[in-house]
């Protein structure tokens, strides 16, 4: 049995000024050629604020360039994925909040142009991003295919957030990224240890030159990297998830031997976790089902 999702990264410096008249059409332009050369393609992923910011955010970019989710900008997202009939990530935004916060929100767009999920990122990177945190992890389910989860850049950092989604049901992580620094080789690292200690999925894909570091890539669930962009040249890197990779990797084990998320057994004690002022307790340690093996869950 198999669950295909053919993907393309499109690993692209942010559009030169995204207040241009022409930024959405050039964008939209970007969107059908990649289609055009990679037809069989379901989702299409674009860098961290990708079409609302190129570099060096301040606050006062921020405010004046954040929109609300229903804006104009949004609103022609919507319209390129509904012409493009495909599942869009254009990347993420800077979305207008509550009481004049700015939150750094991740979108994904339906084949039809619905705003099928919004993640406003949760680790903003301090004290160098302005933005708001977000307060919810959001998983959200592709008709048909499977279950992803959304992340931004910085998030890749707290291993926490990827064992939410995973938990939440996230069959592969989805992280929009744009990366400036020299600290891109130790996100290559995180990409890859997420994906092995979740046993899911994970693409990342990062800003292109000359601004960006670029080096996106796509992980296993094993944590073997598919495919990867060894620079920071623009390019389009594309692959074929098998989501049922997930499910195998957990019934027969990373490399055949480590079940993660079979590790306790009926009547172990909970473990205390006093960081968080929780615990990790063996009745609700399973990950939610996935659409492909009982009720979808949707939304955050």
């Amino acid at each position: 049995m198999s669950r295909p999702l053919p993907i393309a990264l499109v690993q692209a410096p942010s559009l030169a000024d995204p207040l241009a008249a022409d930024a959405l059409d050039r964008f939209e332009a970007d969107v059908t050629s990649v289609l055009r050369r990679f037809p069989q393609t379901r989702l299409v992923v674009h860098p961290e604020l990708h079409t609302t910011d190129p570099t060096g955010l301040t606050e006062a970019d921020a405010g004046r360039l954040a929109e609300p989710l229903d804006g104009p900008r949004v609103t022609r997202l919507r319209e390129v994925a509904a012409r493009a009939g495909v599942w869009l990530v254009p990347g993420s935004v800077l979305e207008a909040g509550a009481a004049g916060a700015v939150h750094n929100t991740a979108l994904l767009l339906s084949p039809t142009g619905d705003l099928h999920a919004s993640y406003r990122k949760i680790f903003p990177w301090r004290p160098y991003e302005p933005t708001t945190p977000g307060g919810q992890f959001v998983v959200a389910d592709l008709d048909g295919i499977g279950r992803v989860g959304l992340a931004i850049c910085y998030d890749s950092w707290f291993p926490e957030h990827a064992r939410q989604l995973a938990w939440l049901g996230a069959e592969v992580v989805v992280t929009v990224v744009m990366t400036t620094s020299s600290d891109r080789a130790q996100e290559l690292v995180l990409t890859r240890a997420n994906a092995i200690a979740n046993q899911v999925h994970v693409v990342a894909v990062n800003t292109a030159g000359p601004a960006g570091t670029g080096r996106s890539l796509v992980v296993d669930p094993e944590g073997r990297v598919r495919v990867d962009s060894p620079d920071a040249m623009p390019c389009v890197l594309v692959d074929v998830l098998d989501l049922d990779d997930v499910p195998r990797v957990r019934r027969f084990g990373t490399a055949g031997l480590n079940r993660l998320w079979e590790q306790f057994a009926e009547g172990d004690a909970p473990l205390e976790l006093p960081a968080y002022g929780g615990r990790m307790d063996p009745a609700t340690w399973r990950p939610a089902a996935g659409p492909a093996e009982g009720t979808p869950y949707s939304g955050g």
